[in-house]
């Protein structure tokens, strides 16, 4: 009779734990994190599927920024799209056009009762993705800008002083020169060419990328980055290509591995790559800010937004949405948010993430890891709040294919720039007229 009871009882719990696994509400998350950033993704997964036990979030690579976004849009066409889909920021502007395939952050947090308060997030990130009526469009996930990454090593080698980085675009020039005469091949570098060479160049100089505040004020806008001095500073940068001063090593993050493996001695690149850089790199290394032209009046401004934010796509349960409000409620928590912050090299996501950050003294014993955000929460201009314009991913492919005519001293810079406004313009113009 005992035994009967006990065996019972052991089917009873496995039948309520089978029920309680059954009532589990999954989250599909769609990124584009791949390394170790794929694995701090998964790790924060990890972290809020142990916490509780109502939901579980799952996350899936899809590729390249590019590729999760043309995925996602698949899929919300056969009604499988993920609850969650990571999208890069100059996505922005093409997911706040797609107005019934997303649903806002804000309102998911108000209808799942949770308490969510936007001011509560670094003001130039959660700017960046929120509409002109207040409202919060998407979670300000993953948020980086543009730094200057160099190899501290190389540059005792060259007989340069490894505390101090070059400032301005004169000295990076010097420097390279005192490398390269050290035997260094490739003294310089840079990824995402578009966003470090063109967006954040003048952001950092308070000198329009494109009109209507770099998009933020209306669809109509139009590009204005061949100006006399960006003109100049991509001059500048054929120059030192055809000295071997400058190494192009390709699109999107190519550059980051080639400097990460010691191959390149500097580069401007995402501050995200730190992460990848504390891990792997065999040399010591230092971050500086985004270099300037200290005869350009308003300069160093601040730079501007890069990385990713998380968008909540429609179509969903209601238990699914409370699942998604809780993940992000998660990722919000002071420590978690600093500890994601410390770990990658990605802007802090709250004020009191960043606060917390600095009274632990991270920042004194990682010198450089407070440049991105220094570099951010500087006060902004219409000029420099950020650009969010439509199409902008073809926009940055056409500036990546005229720029590579200039580093193959197949085009001159005044002509490559032309030529990029006026192929930009017109992604514009087909935006603006599927979207009135």
């Amino acid at each position: 009779m005992k035994r009967q009871l006990q065996l019972t009882l052991s089917a009873l719990t496995l039948g309520l734990a089978s029920v309680s696994a059954q009532a589990q509400t999954e989250v599909q998350w769609w990124h584009s994190m791949g390394g170790a950033l794929g694995e701090w993704v998964n790790d924060l997964a990890k972290d809020f599927n142990n916490s509780q036990k109502d939901y579980k979030i799952v996350p899936t690579f899809k590729g390249s920024y590019d590729e999760s976004m043309t995925a996602a849009i698949a899929a919300f066409r056969s009604g499988n799209a993920p609850h969650i889909l990571q999208v890069f920021e100059v996505g922005t502007a093409t997911m706040m056009a797609s107005k019934g395939a997303i649903v806002p952050v804000g309102e998911v947090m108000k209808k799942a009762g949770v308490t969510f308060d936007a001011n509560a997030y670094v003001p130039a990130v959660a700017g960046y993705y929120t509409a002109p009526n207040g409202q919060m469009l998407s979670f300000p996930f993953n948020s980086s800008t543009t730094v200057f990454h160099y190899n501290k090593d190389a540059f005792k080698a060259a007989g340069l002083d490894p505390e101090k980085p070059p400032k301005t675009w004169p000295e990076v020039a010097l420097a390279a020169g005192k490398l390269k005469a050290s035997g260094h091949k490739c003294p310089f570098t840079t990824s995402w060419v578009s966003w470090t060479q063109l967006e954040s160049f003048s952001a950092w100089h308070n000198t329009e990328f494109a009109t209507k505040g770099n998009g933020m004020r209306g669809i109509d806008a139009r590009l204005n980055f061949n100006s006399p001095l960006h003109v100049r500073h991509i001059d500048n940068l054929a120059n030192m290509a055809k000295t071997g001063l400058f190494v192009y090593k390709g699109r999107g993050s190519a550059a980051d591995a080639v400097f990460v493996a010691g191959e390149c001695a500097m580069m401007t690149g995402s501050s995200a790559l730190y992460g990848n850089i504390k891990r792997n790199a065999k040399f010591a290394s230092g971050i500086s800010t985004l270099p300037y032209y200290p005869d350009v009046a308003g300069s160093p401004q601040n730079t501007v937004i890069g990385g990713a934010s998380l968008w909540v796509m429609s179509g969903k349960k209601d238990n699914e949405y409370k699942g998604v409000a809780q993940f992000f409620a998660h990722l919000s928590k002071a420590e978690e948010a600093a500890k994601s912050h410390q770990r990658t090299g990605y802007l802090p996501l709250t004020k009191a993430s960043y606060e917390m950050t600095e009274k632990s003294g991270f920042y004194k014993q990682n010198p450089g890891t407070d440049v991105s955000v220094d570099q951010m929460i500087r006060k902004t201009t219409e000029k420099s709040r950020g650009i969010r314009l439509g199409n902008f991913v073809q926009i940055r492919t056409i500036n990546d294919e005229e720029l590579e005519q200039v580093w193959a001293g197949k085009k001159d810079p005044k002509e490559a720039l032309d030529a990029a406004v006026k192929r930009g313009n017109e992604q514009l113009e087909r935006f603006q007229k599927a979207n009135k």
